[in-house]
């Protein structure tokens, strides 16, 4: 029927595929053997296939229950986790919050937000890493991680896009008054660039020639795994680098730095929150994701 609820039966059948037996399941369930086999069986006939092999002990899945479950764990883990957000709505937040943030967004920008929300929940404990190195999150057990760039699709970590920032490359003026200012792609091939590294900030830049968005591969003078470092490293002079433009627009501002190539070098760079894909999103994660929301709509991400 057209108006039949499309969950009825999931919850025991993926109850019952968890245990890997019906009488488990039931025990879990609060309820008989018998009904986890009717509500089954009953799913079965919605369904048209067959979802278990039946013995007298074990209930093992065929290949459609296999497919099936997977597909309704998402969905289940999914529906529960917004649960416990919505029944956490206006309590206060406890226990310990790993981040793994970039050294210079996440000092800058992200650390006077997080502040205000320790200050707003004293339960609450930060545990902040700042490295421009990509961490795994799974393995080194990180809650949400704040990532630049385009991410790679992976059925373990969920994302929330957060803001846009252009990128810049710039240099210091006394640098560019002795090299010039490049106005072409072929100008930076004959300047000094300061770049990431393999496990760090990038090592090459994304530019716009031609209405084309395309990697560039500079001329690595030198190498930095630290993003703020890098900074330090071209105000002193020591050549160009193209960054998110929060890394450098106080000194930008300040004319310490100077931005060159505006119309090639503003292509923006995605910001993500991360985390990974578990059973239920802690209150913890759930809040201070939403408030970087908030704050992004605001332009404090910027």
């Amino acid at each position: 029927m057209a108006d039949q609820d499309p969950l009825q039966g999931v919850t025991v059948f993926v109850a019952a595929a968890r245990a890997g037996s019906f009488t488990l399941a039931a025990d879990r369930l609060g309820i008989t053997k018998s009904a986890v086999g009717k509500s089954v069986a009953k799913l079965e006939a919605r369904l048209g296939t067959k979802l278990f092999h039946r013995t007298t002990r074990l209930s093992r899945l065929t290949a459609d229950g296999e497919a099936y479950l997977a597909a309704c764990a998402i969905a289940i883990d999914e529906i529960a986790a917004a649960q416990n957000a919505l029944s956490s709505a206006g309590h206060v937040l406890s226990g310990r919050l790993r981040i793994d943030m970039p050294v210079a967004f996440g000092r800058s920008v992200l650390l006077p937000i997080l502040t205000e929300i320790a200050l707003a929940h004293p339960g609450l404990n930060l545990a902040l890493t700042f490295t421009d190195a990509t961490s795994d999150l799974l393995q080194d057990d990180v809650d949400l991680a704040i990532r630049f760039g385009a991410l790679a699709a992976s059925s373990h970590l969920i994302a929330r896009h957060l803001v846009d920032q252009d990128r810049v490359i710039c240099g210091a003026p006394s640098y560019l008054d002795q090299h010039g200012r490049p106005r072409t792609i072929a100008n930076l091939k004959q300047h000094r660039c300061v770049v990431g590294s393999p496990k760090g900030p990038p090592l090459a830049w994304i530019v716009r020639e031609d209405g084309d968005v395309k990697k560039f591969i500079p001329s690595s003078t030198h190498q930095i795994s630290d993003g703020e470092a890098m900074v330090e490293a071209v105000t002193a002079g020591l050549g160009l680098c193209q960054v998110p433009a929060s890394m450098v627009r106080q000194r930008l501002d300040q004319g310490r730095l100077e931005a060159v190539m505006t119309d090639m070098s503003t292509v923006p760079v995605e910001v993500h929150a991360v985390w990974p894909r578990r059973a239920q999103l802690t209150p913890r994660v759930r809040h201070v994701v939403d408030r970087l929301v908030v704050e992004a709509a605001k332009g404090r991400l910027r």
